[in-house]
């Protein structure tokens, strides 16, 4: 992962350098990326996180299931972006004895098939018992609580991976 250390770097890239940067931030989504390029030039790096925050918290609803929809189930999806197997590998979920891993896979199913959309936790300095725990709590919820739940942990998720790029 590119990293960027001044915000006069981030306004001189170009749009592809842009999107090709920050288009993960929320996973598989370019069009915030795209509408955070088009409001540049930025006077500092609050300002361009700020930014890129508020389009996402001001998106519809159905703006966010597909946000949400991009993101992969837990320690059981093989098709993952790079900066999902880094964040998943980080919390071990790679590493799931049997037991675990069809926990997660039963779990993601059933929390799925409740809500609509995957299980998204920011799992970046948890371990794989913290998140099963917040997962057999969370399925428990009502829609409206997770998904304000859901476009909080997206929110923590894309912040973790802007402050990477962001050096």
């Amino acid at each position: 992962m590119k990293t960027i250390d001044s915000i006069e770097k981030i306004n001189l890239l170009s749009e592809n350098e842009f999107i090709g940067t920050f288009g993960n931030i929320f996973e598989k989504t370019n069009w915030i990326a795209n509408r955070a390029f088009n409001s540049k030039p930025y006077r500092n790096f609050n300002e361009f996180i700020s930014t890129i925050i508020k389009i996402y918290e001001n998106s519809s609803k159905e703006d966010c299931i597909k946000i949400f929809n991009a993101h992969p189930e837990l320690a059981v999806e093989k098709k993952l972006t790079e900066d999902s197997h880094k964040e998943q590998k980080g919390a071990n979920l790679n590493r799931c004895n049997d037991e675990e891993f069809n926990e997660f896979k039963d779990l993601n199913y059933e929390y799925k098939k409740k809500f609509g959309f995957p299980f998204i936790i920011a799992v970046k300095g948890k371990n794989k018992s913290e998140i099963l725990i917040n997962f057999r709590n969370r399925i428990k919820n009502e829609m409206d609580l997770e998904f304000e739940e859901a476009k909080n942990q997206v929110k923590k998720i894309a912040t973790f991976r802007l402050k990477e790029i962001i050096n």
